[in-house]
């Protein structure tokens, strides 16, 4: 049987739900992203790509590309709103799917030719998208996934492609390698040094040279190049490590500030934690100074999910790792090596009363929101927090840098 992999793309997914909320922003160019100087790219409309601006770009380049550009923030909860709307109607349609980001799902449509042409099929689904959400949406269909996800992005936007079986590597071949998954700007160069700016002479490469320039990925490079990709279609994908981090509009050396923000960020962290069922073994603390210069610490503890726990072991990172005495342009904190299991009552500190009251709060939280109780350390942090549990299989929102 052959494989048959559907790839789906919302267009300019945050523009288009902005578009639909407002209708003065149609074919206008629209930035979504940080507002401030420090602030990023996180989606941008066709009419501002012209101008050359782009996803990831730093927002005060972005309005100087594009100075007739209308900035909006953003909102997050809207965008997840949209994408469950849209989860839901693939996942009532499909037999497997994966969502591999707010915007960005596949489908293993294998074995179902026996009873619907999939072309058909997928077409049918993604009018039905676009007929119930409003929103743009455009496919690549084909035996993988790597071959469907470079149609896809052949066909916007607001469109679709197939690649009939055995034709992936014709259709690969006059494409730009740039427009190969896996390949960013560092491969992208050691390619183009090699030579190598299609896909076609990427294809003909021999094996034993990129296995020497770029080790095994060159050979996975040059297979995919090849139209040749086995991965799976996963439906869930357990995560290994939840974080958080802030980017200031300004660089600070308020330590005091930084301690509550960095408590903060433990606390709902910490509540993530407990919500998912998960404890920790391994905590790390971020610090990047004004000069860009980025260092981090991470330290091995007991598994826990307390709060009390785990603020004086990031707190003391912290003060082990700030020995430049310099302004700070970004601090963040990481818990990883997680494992499923409950709260672990320490039996030499913990009583009845501290279980208690962590489970009073938790459950102050999922009803009121993460920020609802929290402690005095953390108090005047307003920026922390979290629309959804992290494990719930579904992949983080991504957006630009909140401002502190």
């Amino acid at each position: 049987m052959n494989r048959t992999i559907l790839h789906l793309d919302l267009d300019t997914f945050f523009v288009s739900v902005e578009r639909l909320l407002d209708s003065r922003l149609q074919g206008r160019p629209i930035l979504v992203g940080g507002l401030s100087d420090r602030g990023v790219v996180a989606a941008c409309s066709y009419e501002a790509r012209t101008c050359g601006v782009h996803s990831g770009m730093p927002m005060k380049m972005a309005r100087e590309l594009c100075k007739e550009a209308i900035v909006i923030k953003g909102d997050a909860s809207v965008y997840t709103r949209y994408s469950e709307t849209v989860t839901r109607i693939i996942r009532e349609n499909v037999p497997l799917f994966e969502k591999a980001s707010i915007d960005e799902f596949y489908a293993d449509l294998s074995g179902m030719d026996r009873f619907f042409g999939t072309y058909r099929y997928a077409s049918e689904l993604r009018r039905r998208i676009i007929r119930e959400t409003g929103l743009p949406i455009s496919f690549g269909l084909s035996v993988n996934k790597v071959v469907s996800k470079v149609a896809t992005n052949e066909a916007k936007p607001n469109n679709q492609r197939l690649i009939d079986p055995g034709r992936e590597k014709t259709f690969l071949a006059p494409l730009s390698v740039r427009k190969l998954p896996m390949i960013g700007d560092s491969t992208y160069l050691t390619l183009r040094n090699l030579g190598i700016r299609r896909m076609s002479n990427l294809q003909e490469m021999p094996g034993e040279v990129l296995y020497r320039v770029l080790g095994r990925n060159g050979l996975t490079i040059r297979d995919r190049a090849n139209g040749i990709d086995m991965t799976p279609v996963i439906p869930f994908s357990e995560r290994k490590s939840i974080s958080t981090e802030r980017t200031f509009d300004r660089d600070t050396i308020d330590v005091q500030r930084l301690r509550t923000i960095l408590a903060a960020m433990t606390e709902n962290l910490a509540f993530q934690l407990r919500r998912g069922g998960k404890l920790t073994a391994c905590v790390s603390v971020t610090i990047r100074y004004s000069d860009f210069q980025t260092y981090s610490k991470q330290l091995k503890i007991p598994y826990t999910s307390a709060d009390h726990v785990l603020i004086p072991r990031v707190t003391d990172l912290f003060y082990r790792l700030y020995d430049r005495r310099m302004l700070i342009r970004l601090i963040g904190v990481k818990f990883s090596h997680l494992v499923h299991g409950n709260y672990q009552i320490d039996l030499f500190e913990d009583t009845e009363e501290t279980i208690r009251l962590y489970e009073a709060m938790d459950k102050i939280r999922l009803r009121y929101g993460d920020r609802s109780v929290t402690r005095a350390s953390a108090l005047g942090v307003k920026t922390i927090g979290r629309m959804t549990n992290p494990f719930n299989g579904q992949p983080p929102i991504i957006l630009a840098h909140r401002k502190q």
